[in-house]
């Protein structure tokens, strides 16, 4: 049977869960959840983040609460001390997120459907990766999740800018589980000198005006040549399947567009 009352404060296994045809099973959204579209309007939304609304969460009388990072730690204890079952995954890399949507799909019953779907986007993911053993003109690429402070990509950006066909100009961060560990500089970025410029600003749209006019940049040759895109976070920065269904096809099309071009 699984769980029959589930909340999630997060996106990630909302989408999960709408795309194994368990829906019905949900009961609470977060007020960010955009995968998929007609879940917001289905759902009641309980939570932001970091916190959320308890007295609407204990209203649902859920059976199990799925969330994600550490960041929603206070809040997971404060579910957990009302006596709630809370699971919290934490996932930095690809492997991890492909790993936790196998447990959602156990979790409510669909264990051979959830293969299906893993096994296809890994299939893809062999695919592309043997497709860039091919290359040698791969492109430098910088990610730049935050711009005060100047924060790089998290692991699984780091692995899907490599399957993408790009070398990850700070990749050895990559590791850092905290973002206030991959804090960089401006002149951090110009030593780098990156091919691309891609943006995905949590929470907010990228201020292109300020990417363009960063005065440290100015010699950098995505500046120089305008490869500066801005991908969409929740297709990237959200751990889950939007990632492989949308998230690494884009980086790879950019990408693509970007090798055409300088060719």
């Amino acid at each position: 049977m699984g769980p029959e009352r589930i909340v999630c404060i997060t996106e990630e296994p909302t989408e999960m869960i709408y795309l194994l045809g368990e829906e019905e099973r949900i009961v609470g959204i977060s007020a960010y959840t955009v995968r998929p579209i007609r879940a917001k309007s289905e759902k009641t939304k309980v939570s932001a983040f970091i916190s959320g609304n308890i007295k609407k969460i204990e209203s649902l009388k859920p059976d199990l609460i799925i969330g994600f990072s550490d960041i929603q730690g206070q809040f997971a204890k404060d579910l957990i001390e009302r006596g709630f079952n809370v699971l919290i995954f934490n996932q930095r890399s690809i492997p991890e997120i492909l790993n936790n949507m196998q447990i959602i799909g156990n979790i409510v019953g669909q264990t051979e459907k959830t293969n299906e779907l893993i096994n296809s986007w890994k299939s893809s993911l062999l695919e592309w990766s043997k497709e860039n053993q091919l290359r040698t003109n791969k492109p430098k690429v910088f990610f730049q999740e935050w711009d005060e402070p100047i924060i790089t990509g998290i692991q699984w950006v780091s692995e899907a800018i490599q399957m993408a066909g790009g070398v990850d100009v700070f990749e050895s961060l990559k590791f850092k589980k905290m973002a206030k560990d991959r804090i960089i500089t401006a002149e951090d970025v110009r030593e780098q000198n990156p091919d691309i410029y891609l943006g995905s600003w949590c929470g907010k749209a990228m201020d292109w005006d300020w990417v363009r006019n960063k005065p440290e940049w100015q010699t950098v040759n995505a500046i120089q040549t305008n490869k500066i895109y801005e991908i969409d976070p929740s297709i990237i920065l959200q751990p889950g399947p939007a990632l492989f269904l949308e998230g690494i096809p884009k980086l790879r099309e950019i990408i693509n567009e970007s090798i055409v071009t300088k060719l």
